[in-house]
């Protein structure tokens, strides 16, 4: 495995590959593939000429009852006898192929800072890219087709480990991302299906890994009907009916009491291809949350609700006890291998050798090509937030600049992807790759401060503050890592951890000039010293910008990019920490003093909002004459009153498509350098009514400027889906009246009224 952290990586691991296919194709039966001819390519399910149905149900007749069970977890044996080679059915692809054989993916930034862009396009293609990169790899035998991407849980709470793999807190963005996403990386329409299988996870409300007494394990998350149909619900639905994900996991916990994997009305709300439990999910359905009173109950119970698969052996071990006390019948495996087949065909999983289909031109030249790296690095730029720039400090000027000091552990560190993170095809260290961008231009030296980023120990802070002093400026690096979260690991505390920011105001003292800070990791941090320092001039916050990110950087520094990212979630103060994070209540609470959650409910203070990010150019925005000032709705949809106001039932809505109309925006780079702008465009209610958010993100678009001229651009609205709002019940609703619209401080007014 290419351990290398230079440009040599990316080379070694090339040939590498390069190698093996050279190898596997000379040497046809070292690739282990289903229907390999002569032998095994004779039976109906290798027959292409049949349908997918045909062929999955012939394949179920041939097996015995314990071959069928082989079947139901994600490490699925061989079958000699009928020339079916094994199969693992977990793969990732969260932010690039992560497989522990691969020697090298593209590695994109973490999925938090990639939804900082907003731009669908970019997250398209991103899954493109990786889609790319999987089926190459399975080609030569590195990799599956069926990868467990992409997490449209929302990031409900700040201190949740694994917001880092999410795209953000709201629902609309969250829902948008999984659809472009989901459609990029199965790729478009093909002779069969599908080009990789994506998975929508977790379903649903699962947020919280270890946090008190609770984890992922126990938890029983007590969501209430609107929390479930405006916050939970909506990024799988999108994630399914516009993505077309093939498949669906259902998480650990609880929902209102009854653990998500046996829950039948919850998973036929999103029913898709197959259905797989997270890992040990069926486990706990028993062995934690004892909501079945056997470990075969629980196999009934998940069967029962529509699970395909089970990550871990538990439905291997207990399906067949299952079936001898007629818990389960065979009827029911068989539906679940129908599901499973079917999706494996339209993969062409049984089609014979990979290498002579459809895409087996594909190979180890796709896997970390110029275009992808490319995509990778403009990821990055599109994502990177400036969060403050007093005085406009930045960017820097390298011709009129003699020195510049580095500080902090996270500036050598080459590890910048996140969770589920590959090997990335090269990747430099942000200290590594402002050295390679001010080569021969200035001097640049560089001190850790911390050991690492616990930073548990003062003992380096005197080589740092003395290298700050020579500098004319000082960049420092600071943050969190997976190390402080992750998957199991959710955080205590928003604030930096241990002498981090003792450090930064240490710096910030001792320099000649205000400092620049840069922020790493997923989560929000409570860093309102810092925003509040005169000494500290400007904020970036990179989160994992993957395996170009310094470089991208690196640019926005000196000015070659104009930063754009605007961040997909609030970043609360320290004090949010005395909020349960076992309380999942989307809306605020004051008889109890609950502040609510996210830029839509949350009533408390903020460190910095939502779609917060700066600019080195100012713009301005207009709403054209083109955009509609009144919406019409049938005579015969019947108003109801609610609150003092009126309003219709979307399910009683005939035909939501004809109402979608474009908002007309047009935006005015102000500044003196071109760049990317994220145009958001955001909605309020004509009466705030109980429950309903203060203020809903109803679309956004992202568009490159050009210094001091104009660009238009165009914001679907659809009424039925950005506009209603969520009842107690559940159901949706849509008011009557007059509905402001605002893009920055511009404000453009529409009356949906019943004529």
């Amino acid at each position: 495995m290419c351990k290398l952290s230079n440009n040599d990586c990316k080379l070694l691991c090339f040939i590498i590959l390069v190698l093996l296919f050279d190898h596997l194709t000379s040497e046809s039966d070292s690739l282990e593939f289903a229907c390999k001819p002569p032998r095994h390519s004779t039976y109906p399910f290798c027959n292409t000429s049949l349908t997918i149905s045909v062929r999955a149900q012939s394949l179920i007749s041939l097996l015995t009852l314990s071959e069928k069970l082989q079947r139901l977890t994600t490490n699925s044996s061989s079958i000699p006898r009928l020339g079916i080679p094994p199969y693992q059915w977990r793969n990732h692809a969260l932010h690039g192929v992560a497989a522990t054989t691969v020697a090298s993916a593209t590695s994109f930034p973490q999925v938090i800072l990639t939804a900082a862009s907003f731009n669908r396009t970019l997250w398209y293609l991103i899954g493109s890219a990786i889609g790319v990169e999987g089926r190459a790899l399975y080609n030569v035998g590195l990799a599956g087709l069926t990868f467990w991407s992409p997490n449209v849980n929302v990031f409900r709470d700040p201190r949740w480990g694994r917001g880092q793999e999410t795209p953000g807190e709201d629902p609309m963005v969250s829902s948008a991302y999984a659809s472009e996403f989901v459609r990029g990386l199965q790729g478009g329409p093909h002779d069969h299906g599908l080009f990789v299988s994506a998975c929508c996870k977790h379903f649903t409300a699962y947020d919280l890994d270890k946090w008190a007494n609770f984890t992922k394990y126990n938890f029983n998350a007590l969501v209430t009907e609107q929390d479930l149909e405006d916050t939970y619900l909506p990024p799988f639905r999108s994630c399914i009916q516009q993505g077309g994900a093939s498949c669906l996991m259902c998480s650990f916990n609880q929902v209102n009491g009854v653990p998500a994997c046996a829950n039948e009305d919850l998973l036929g709300l999103a029913r898709t291809k197959y259905i797989t439990s997270d890992c040990d999910a069926v486990a706990t359905v028993y062995e934690y949350h004892k909501y079945a009173k056997s470990a075969e109950d629980a196999v009934a119970d998940v069967l029962r609700a529509g699970v395909d698969i089970n990550c871990g052996t538990y439905m291997l071990r207990h399906t067949q006890t299952a079936i001898k006390q007629g818990k389960v019948k065979e009827e029911e495996l068989d539906r679940a291998l129908f599901n499973l087949f079917s999706v494996q065909l339209r993969l062409g999983m049984f089609d014979g050798d990979p290498r002579k289909g459809q895409f087996g031109k594909l190979g180890p030249w796709n896997v970390c090509s110029t275009e992808h790296r490319t995509l990778a690095l403009e990821a990055a730029r599109q994502g990177i937030v400036l969060l403050k720039n007093e005085n406009k400090i930045l960017p820097l000027d390298r011709d009129f600049i003699t020195s510049l000091a580095v500080i902090g552990p996270m500036a050598t560190e080459t590890k910048l992807g996140g969770d589920y993170s590959g090997i990335g095809c090269s990747s430099r260290s942000i200290y590594e790759e402002l050295q390679e961008f001010t080569k021969g231009f200035l001097s640049i030296s560089y001190a850790s401060g911390c050991h690492d980023i616990a930073c548990q120990s003062v003992e380096g802070f005197n080589e740092a503050i003395e290298t700050a002093k020579e500098a004319d400026y000082v960049i420092i690096v600071a943050g969190i890592d997976t190390t402080q979260e992750g998957e199991d690991l959710d955080r205590d505390s928003l604030v930096l951890p241990g002498e981090q920011m003792a450090l930064i105001s240490a710096i910030a003292d001792a320099s000649k000039r205000p400092v620049i800070l840069v922020l790493t990791g997923g989560g929000p941090l409570d860093v309102l010293s810092a925003d509040r320092n005169p000494l500290i001039s400007s904020i970036l916050w990179v989160g994992y910008p993957g395996e170009a990110g310094a470089k991208a950087l690196a640019e926005i520094i000196f000015g070659l990019v104009n930063p754009a990212g605007r961040l997909p979630m609030t970043w609360y103060p320290e004090s949010f920490t005395n909020v349960p994070m076992s309380d999942m209540n989307m809306r605020a609470d004051p008889s109890r003093g609950y502040p609510g959650r996210t830029y839509r409910f949350y009533t408390g203070t903020r460190i910095y909002g939502f779609g917060h990010g700066l600019s080195y150019s100012a713009f301005s925005y207009k709403f054209l004459s083109s955009s509609p000032t009144k919406i019409s709705l049938h005579k015969s949809l019947k108003a109801e009153r609610l609150e003092g106001v009126d309003e219709v039932l979307v399910d009683d809505m005939q035909d939501c498509s004809k109402l979608r109309f474009g908002m007309q925006v047009s935006v005015m780079n102000l500044g003196d350098l071109d760049g990317r702008h994220v145009v958001m465009l955001f909605s309020r209610w004509p009466k705030v009514l109980q429950g309903s958010p203060t203020t809903q993100l109803v679309g956004f678009s992202s568009v490159h400027t050009v210094s001091y001229e104009s660009i238009e651009t165009s914001i679907l609205v659809d009424p039925c889906q950005h506009l209603s709002l969520a009842h107690e019940s559940g159901k949706r609703i849509l008011p009557l009246g007059s509905y402001t619209f605002s893009v920055g401080d511009t404000h453009h007014t529409l009356s949906l009224q019943i004529y």
